[in-house]
């Protein structure tokens, strides 16, 4: 499923890629959970996700804390530190993604965290998430189940029925260009 998950993604053109995410950036922000958020999570994008740049950057214009996360390999854990400057204080991590520079790294805990903006390759209706295969949001969160997730997507990640184990991690709203499905 991941392979093909991929493979449907990675087929959207530059335009499409950018359009649904101009869509789902203006759903995310009018949902209230957003709106009443003082402090964020995002990812940040890469390849072929859902852009978050503009997210990010907006957010920050709006007044709140935007925290990434940084991936520690060694640990196999997301480690999240609080951005003030996307275009200053980002550079790229051996597997190309984007993360805070060292100098820049301003440590958070997940339990101050309002909100969850979460990736993923594919959704159900019921919230179960197929991630990369690392686990590494399914850690973070299951030692703060209170924190709100939202997932962002294509339309074309919804799917019929996503597998799960026990130690996955549901999101309570997945937000695609077309629709906010709510899973609670």
């Amino acid at each position: 499923m991941r392979k093909k998950m991929l493979k449907v993604r990675g087929e959207l053109s530059i335009e499409d890629i950018m359009a649904k995410s101009l869509s789902i950036e203006e759903k995310l922000f009018e949902l209230e959970e957003f709106k009443t958020a003082d402090k964020l999570l995002f990812f940040v994008s890469f390849k072929n996700e859902v852009r978050t740049e503009s997210m990010i950057k907006e957010s920050l214009k709006l007044g709140k804390k935007v925290v990434v996360p940084i991936t520690n390999l060694e640990e196999k854990k997301l480690e999240l530190s609080e951005l003030k400057d996307y275009d200053l204080e980002l550079g790229r991590s051996g597997y190309g993604i984007l993360e805070p520079k060292k100098e820049f790294f301003r440590s958070v805990d997940i339990s101050e965290v309002d909100l969850v903006v979460m990736p993923g390759l594919a959704f159900d209706k019921e919230g179960n998430r197929l991630g990369y295969g690392g686990g590494y949001y399914d850690r973070l969160l299951s030692d703060n189940l209170k924190v709100k997730r939202v997932a962002i997507c294509f339309d074309l990640q919804i799917i019929g029925k996503v597998v799960v184990d026990g130690y996955d991690v549901k999101v309570d709203k997945i937000v695609t260009e077309r629709e906010v499905v709510n899973c609670i």
